[in-house]
């Protein structure tokens, strides 16, 4: 099936609910759009979790740094993703194994494997190739 993202409706509401956010890739480079993007989710009052597999131990905007989404203890509402599109399917497998809410891939990022795996597993809270920075200023204040 194509991929669909969620009405703008339902995005304004899952960031409405959301209280935590790993974020998928997250670079220690202040440079990098997610730093910048993680750092802009801190300033809205989410609590982010950096997963990146080759920063483990360390920390990223004050955060610990995890391998794998699995690894990260409580709720997690929303899994945004600074990985490239064929990456997708391999983070859509880790997120089926936790109790993430919302499979966010950044602008840029689909991939029809991963949306089809997600939606068969009964995952619907799918939004792929859309901006966290630029739905957030979509929120009326």
């Amino acid at each position: 099936m194509p991929i669909e993202n969620p009405s703008q409706e339902q995005i304004i509401d899952y960031l409405k609910q959301a209280k935590r956010i790993a974020v998928v890739g997250l670079s220690a480079k202040e440079d990098r759009t997610s730093y910048k993007i993680a750092e802009l989710l801190q300033e809205y009052g989410y609590e982010i979790i950096p997963v990146n597999p080759t920063l483990v131990g360390q920390e990223i905007l004050g955060e610990k740094v995890y391998e794998k989404l699995q690894d990260i203890p409580g709720q997690i509402d929303i899994v945004d993703i600074f990985r490239r599109s064929e990456f997708l399917p391999e983070v859509a497998d880790e997120f089926l194994k936790t109790n993430a809410k919302v499979f966010w891939a950044q602008l840029g990022l689909e991939n029809q494997e991963a949306y089809d795996k997600l939606k068969k597993a009964g995952r619907n809270a799918i939004i792929m190739n859309r901006c966290i920075k630029i739905e957030l200023a979509k929120m009326p204040k």
